[in-house]
């Protein structure tokens, strides 16, 4: 008997080896950093991170703009409260109030710029990072550039004129029109209404200072304060908050300081468009073409004819 049936088993049939075949391994997208090479899992953490606490920043100091706000309106209602209340107190508190209502927009003119810092970042990140995460559409590394740029040399998105006007036109201006009407209100109803318009005037007065010259002082300021919320329309370098994407730029950011940087852009794009027109000349059909450059010649260097005579 043979060895392999004493157990009376029949040994299974051994089968051939396959040949594996081995995939490569997909290469993770990574990130250097310091030598150190970030997964896309860790990239997105941190960026997670960064827009919470730059989120956590803007809402800070949003608050600390209404607060100011809430300053202006709650003095303003108090001294209108206190120059209404009896016919015995004086006027002038409302234009004293007035002026404290012009310190109250400066600061909040102030906060408003460091506010725009990191709005602006909260407004790269959403439009550049999470809009195309979103959507699926392929991102660019524009947006990484502004933010690495703006980390690393911090500055602000506004000038301060242009935040001054922002803030007045939203909320400041109608206090101050409200605190105009009231002083007018008031020098006209108290002790009586006034019988002519010299009264008025004599009641105006504070002190030594005629009646003439606070109604003068008046038409003054509240003029120069409107004048001043519609001129500084044209300001509009910062980011704000529901800028819509084709609308944002990224790019380095750039020190607004004065009022001279519109009107440089201003001056620059007409010199460019003066220029295009000198490039350019219309036919009598109506098309547009190129000069050429021996017009162009004879134009800048023009030959005097002389007339040969026999």
């Amino acid at each position: 008997m043979r060895p392999d049936r004493v157990s009376g088993a029949l040994t299974p049939p051994v089968a051939p080896p396959r040949e594996v075949t081995r995939t490569p391994e997909r290469a993770d997208t990574t990130v250097t950093l310091l030598g150190r090479k970030l997964s896309p899992a860790e990239l997105n953490t941190a960026l997670a991170h960064f827009y919470r606490g730059e989120i956590q920043r803007s809402n800070t100091w949003r608050n600390r703009l209404d607060t100011t706000t809430n300053w202006a309106v709650i003095t303003a209602g108090a001294t209108l409260s206190f120059a209404f209340s009896s016919a015995a107190n004086p006027h002038f508190v409302i234009p004293i109030n007035s002026i404290l209502v012009a310190f109250f927009l400066f600061m909040e003119a102030r906060r408003y710029r460091y506010y725009e810092i990191w709005a602006s970042r909260v407004r790269v990140l959403e439009t550049g990072y999470f809009a195309p995460l979103l959507t699926g559409a392929p991102t660019d590394t524009d947006w990484a550039q502004h933010l690495a740029e703006d980390l690393r040399t911090p500055r602000f998105t506004i000038s301060e004129w242009e935040a001054v006007g922002r803030r007045l036109r939203r909320n400041y201006l109608w206090i101050f029109a409200l605190l105009a009407a009231s002083w007018n209100l008031k020098v006209y109803l108290h002790p009586k209404p006034a019988v002519n318009f010299d009264e008025f005037l004599s009641r105006a007065a504070i002190g030594f200072v005629p009646g003439e010259l606070m109604v003068a002082l008046g038409i003054v300021f509240n003029v120069a304060v409107l004048l001043f919320a519609f001129g500084t329309l044209r300001l509009r370098q910062a980011t704000g908050e529901v800028l819509p994407q084709h609308q944002f730029n990224f790019h380095p950011i750039r020190s607004m300081s004065n009022l001279t940087r519109a009107a440089r852009q201003r001056r620059a794009t007409v010199r460019r468009t003066k220029k295009a027109r000198e490039r350019t000349r219309m036919t009598r059909t109506g098309e547009f073409k190129r000069p050429d450059l021996d017009d162009i010649h004879r134009t800048q260097f023009p030959v005097k004819e002389e007339t040969i005579t026999k």
